[in-house]
């Protein structure tokens, strides 16, 4: 990888990273469901309007909308908004590898080396290290939640996968168009304030909106897609091994996040499997 793609791909983990101190930042302005559906519609507008949509399917571009939309951040921002810390969000979230590597074994018929399942195994101790230190109900509730969030991006990466996308950056921009009324329609029954919220933006809220829209997503993810069209998948993955070490450094530096030993050990080992999943990603196919 030449230098500047290289610099390209630790900057896209820096800016996924301080994405999760923009989320609970924007949390305190903002319902969780509400923050969701207004990160998309920056992502689609006006973007559609000048990103062709090219003959891809629309019921990929749905499938992907709820899975890696709807449901992948609808359940992150939930999760965090119960009380999952951002710094120990950035991580969890990122067991999306060891969910797709899974679903891939059933789904695709890609079974796994030997290294990555004694990963997933790492991870899980990990998991459950983490779900007993979390301690209270309410807790342990955004736990769930964000380890749905990552299992809904697994159900939408095997998606993308059956969709056999050319262009993943203009997929994800016509794909933006289908969370936000779902994700609206289940702020107006579930949450209260949007009305206050919105009367009531100010910069900071509006900052937020833009960062995890228009940086985190819509640059970042073309970024991304620019590099695996250059590389290799397997030599681009592990780039995002970084992105929970400076999640869980920014939301410590900025936001006084910190974990406590059983967090931490429990961490260091849901890290540790994932290097082992990531790294050992070079799949065989069953005949």
């Amino acid at each position: 990888m030449i230098p500047i793609h290289l610099l390209i791909a630790v900057l896209v983990a820096v800016l996924w990273g301080f994405n999760f101190v923009a989320i609970q930042v924007g949390l305190g302005s903002f319902p969780p469901l509400l923050f969701a559906a207004l990160r998309f519609v920056v992502i689609a507008f006006p973007a559609i309007f000048f990103v062709p949509r090219r003959g891809i399917p629309w019921r990929w571009i749905v499938a992907v909308g709820l899975t890696m939309g709807v449901f992948q951040f609808g359940l992150l921002y939930i999760g965090m908004a119960n009380g999952m810390p951002p710094g120990l969000s950035s991580l969890l979230v990122q067991s999306q590898a060891l969910f797709t590597l899974l679903l891939s074994t059933v789904i695709l018929r890609d079974v796994p080396r030997r290294q990555q399942w004694v990963g997933v195994g790492i991870a899980l101790v990990g998991m459950v290290a983490i779900a007993f230190a979390r301690g209270g109900q309410a807790q342990i509730l955004g736990l769930l939640l964000v380890l749905g969030s990552s299992l809904s991006w697994a159900l939408g990466n095997i998606c993308l996968k059956l969709a056999k996308v050319g262009s993943s950056f203009r997929f994800w921009v016509w794909m933006a168009l289908v969370p936000p009324l779902p994700l609206l329609t289940l702020s107006a029954l579930f949450e209260s304030g949007q009305g206050d919220a919105l009367r009531h933006l100010t910069l900071l809220g509006a900052g937020t909106i833009l960062y995890t829209g228009l940086i985190s997503s819509l640059l970042c993810f073309g970024f991304w897609a620019y590099l695996v069209q250059h590389y290799s998948p397997n030599r681009v993955a592990p780039f995002s091994l970084l992105v929970p070490i400076f999640g869980m450094g920014f939301s410590a530096w900025l936001l006084g996040d910190s974990l406590s030993l059983m967090e931490g050990a429990g961490a260091v080992l849901v890290f540790l499997g994932l290097v082992l999943a990531v790294l050992g990603s070079s799949a065989r196919k069953v005949p």
